[in-house]
């Protein structure tokens, strides 16, 4: 079992000390048995952090019922732990039956607010704020397609007619609800998922700290420079307006 001193040196060791804003993607089943489970794993990472960090995370919605910003439970493909977060005592949400995140340290109010309603991943939104805030994205044996930050790099990616989506929500307090948004099924060139080889490229460049936290090989990097990456990789696959 892990105990939240070794989780604490481990993120030492791989550099989370003052990486914050800190978005975080993990799957605890592959960062092992942890002593206390998912709350050691996020006490561990607010030690690491320090009281001036902010901890980041996507948690989306279980769609089976109406949404409802503070008790809906998150989407089960976030993970146990965005679950934990989401019910911590002092973690924010946004109220975003599409883009919903949660978000607590310091700067939480300003990572999550305001969100827009349509294009929730575009300008205004909590993930280009996490890149403006110079912040960091840590994958703790998360799945390869998990890097939320790749939607905003595709509304700066210069490529010619991206696809868009209208989906319908139902929310607890109005109802049904439509929101617009880049095709994020499909993807912005109607070409299916690449997010997980935009990933592979970008950690083959050596452009993140690796190293272990439990029993997972974790990944560190700048949310800027992954942003940089990820819209240079479509605009070289899916060709610029420039071209």
């Amino acid at each position: 079992m892990l105990s939240r001193a070794a989780l604490v040196n481990q993120l030492a060791d791989l550099g989370v000390g003052g990486r914050t804003p800190l978005m975080v993607h993990a799957s605890l089943r592959r960062v092992g048995p942890i002593e206390g489970g998912a709350d050691t794993l996020l006490d561990a990472l607010f030690e690491s952090l320090g009281p001036d960090g902010t901890l980041l995370m996507a948690l989306g919605a279980d769609g089976e019922v109406p949404f409802d910003a503070l008790t809906s439970p998150a989407e089960k493909d976030m993970g146990v732990l965005a679950e934990v977060f989401r019910r911590r005592a002092g973690t924010r949400v946004n109220d975003h039956a599409a883009g919903r995140f949660g978000a607590a340290g310091p700067r939480s109010v300003d990572l999550l607010e305001p969100t827009p309603l349509h294009h929730y991943h575009g300008p205004g939104s909590v993930m280009s704020r996490l890149a403006a805030f110079e912040g960091w994205v840590l994958r703790l044996g998360a799945d390869l397609d998990t890097v939320t930050l790749t939607h905003w790099a595709e509304y700066i990616a210069n490529v010619p007619e991206k696809r868009h989506v209208r989906i319908r929500y139902v929310r607890a307090d109005i109802g049904e609800q439509w929101i617009e948004s880049l095709d994020d099924t499909e993807g912005i060139a109607g070409e299916g998922e690449y997010f997980p080889q935009i990933l592979v490229d970008f950690l083959a460049a050596g452009k993140a700290r690796i190293g272990p936290v439990g029993y997972c090989t974790a990944e560190l990097f700048a949310a800027p420079v992954f942003v940089d990456f990820a819209v240079a990789w479509m605009e070289t696959k899916f060709g610029s307006q420039d071209d």
